[in-house]
Formats: C-alpha cells, sequence, structure tokens
C-alpha cells in the first residue's frame, strides 16, 4: 500500500488511501511511539467493512513539527489537508489523541466533518491525565524504546492482550531510531495543557463518543465529560477493553460503522 504525500505551502502530511466506496472516511490515529502508516495494510483490513461504503483515509501528523507544536495545530494542520485532498463533508473518527484533534476539526472547520466518533480521548489534559505521557516523554529522552513499549502497551491494554503483544513490543522497539523517539517527544508534547471544552459546544455534527470504564490513561470519566459537551451527542462505554478498546472491542467497528451509515 503506497503512502501518499499531502504538499500545502506550509506542510507536508503523509496518508494512505483504500476502498472506493462514494464517501470520505477519515481516521486520526492516537500517539504512537513508530507512524501507524507503518501497519497500514493491518488497518486496511480491520476496516474492510468500510471499503463499500467509504474510501478510507488514514493521516499521520504532518512530517516537520515546529516547536511548540500543539494539538489545536495538529487539528488545524489537518484540517488544511483535508482542504488540499477535497474531503469535504467527510465521516472523521479519532482514537485517543486523534479524538483531540478531530474534536478541534468539528469546531473550528465544521464543513470539513459530516460525522465524527471520538474514541478514548479527552476534552481537557489534567493532571491525572498528563501523568502517562510524562512517563512516556522521560523514557522517551532516555532512549529507552524497550521501556517505552512496554509502558506504552501495559497501560494501553487489558493484562491478558498486553501479556500476548509482549514480545511483539519488544521486537518492535528493536527497530526504533533515535529520530522516531524525538518525533514520539515532541507530539507528546502536544498535549500539554489541552483544553477544549469550551469548544465542545461549538460541534454541530452528529457524534458519538465512546470510552472505557477501564481506561488507565485517561480515566473513566474523559467520555462522559466530552457527551455532555457536545450537543446530541451519543455515548457508550466498554467494559474490560481498556483504554486501546478501538482494537480489542470486538463489536466496536460495526458499532462505528452502523453510526456511520444511519440517517
Amino acid at each position: 500500500m503506497d503512502i501518499q504525500t499531502v504538499r500545502t505551502e506550509a506542510f507536508e502530511m503523509d496518508c494512505v488511501r483504500f476502498g472506493d466506496g462514494p464517501r470520505p472516511f477519515v481516521i486520526l490515529p492516537g500517539l504512537s511511539v513508530q507512524s501507524v502508516l507503518a501497519s497500514a495494510e493491518a488497518v486496511a483490513a480491520a476496516y474492510k467493512p468500510f471499503t463499500e461504503d467509504f474510501t478510507v483515509w488514514l493521516f499521520d501528523p504532518r512530517k516537520d513539527l515546529p516547536p511548540g507544536y500543539a494539538v489545536r495545530d495538529m487539528s488545524r494542520d489537518t484540517a488544511g489537508a483535508m482542504r488540499t485532498l477535497g474531503l469535504a463533508d467527510a465521516c472523521v473518527f479519532g482514537a485517543s489523541m486523534g479524538g483531540m484533534v478531530a474534536m478541534g476539526i468539528a469546531a473550528e472547520h465544521p464543513g470539513l466533518v459530516r460525522k465524527l466518533v471520538l474514541a478514548s480521548t479527552t476534552a481537557r489534559m489534567t493532571a491525572a491525565r498528563w501523568r502517562p505521557l510524562e512517563n512516556w516523554i522521560a523514557l522517551a529522552k532516555a532512549g529507552k524504546a524497550g521501556d517505552l513499549y512496554l509502558a506504552f502497551g501495559g497501560i494501553l491494554y487489558p493484562p491478558d492482550v498486553f501479556e500476548s503483544l509482549r514480545d511483539a513490543f519488544l521486537q518492535a522497539a528493536k527497530t526504533v531510531t533515535p529520530r522516531e523517539l524525538e518525533r514520539f517527544v515532541l507530539l507528546a508534547e502536544a498535549a500539554r495543557g489541552f483544553d477544549a471544552s469550551a469548544a465542545l459546544g461549538h460541534v454541530s455534527c452528529p457524534t458519538l463518543v465512546v470510552g472505557s470504564r477501564d481506561d488507565l490513561v485517561l480515566g473513566a470519566d474523559a467520555a462522559a465529560e466530552i457527551a455532555a459537551g457536545i450537543p446530541g451527542a451519543g455515548l457508550h462505554l466498554y467494559d474490560g477493553c481498556g483504554h486501546a478498546f478501538y482494537d480489542t472491542a470486538p463489536d466496536f467497528g460495526a458499532r462505528m460503522l452502523e453510526f456511520l451509515l444511519k440517517g
């Protein structure tokens, strides 16, 4: 699967496209140690049921990250990339940090978003929610890729899932470059002080907020806070699936697709 580079006057951003459905569907993934685009084939396989109705676009953050880059800048840049590609009136799915980005796009660029799905994300970065990221940043700055992968996976996934993935995490850590660790730090730092609470009321598109009661990264109340702030938003909470329920809950894809196709 080929990576496509979107070029604007201000930046370049990579993405991949799959499916040939008549409607655009944009996936904004969460923070990761290495680019999700490296796993684009696996993402395409997971979202194959979407491709009859949608052309799916999976985005990476912009290539060059300027000093002080923040989530609001990520929203602005991703909106710019969507415009460049002609992706107006798209269904948008944001997971974790990608959900923070998606909120900003929906609030500030409503013509780009037809429907919005927010998974395992937050409208505000409290001290408790920042703590895991602070630990990841420290490990990345110390060059401890193995410890970073284990700390990352250990809090994202339920214990049984994490143990099944432990060896894969350690193998992946062996391929991490210093540049990838530096980029990870810049992206994680982009969430410092994030607070979009006041903007939630400006999200006017149909929205589904999904969270997990055992989310060890953002806590059990983050999803409910978002749903309460977005007019008419739906809310669903999982049990026992962890922060990364978008990978572990077997019915999540079908639940999201039903919402996107309804009405």
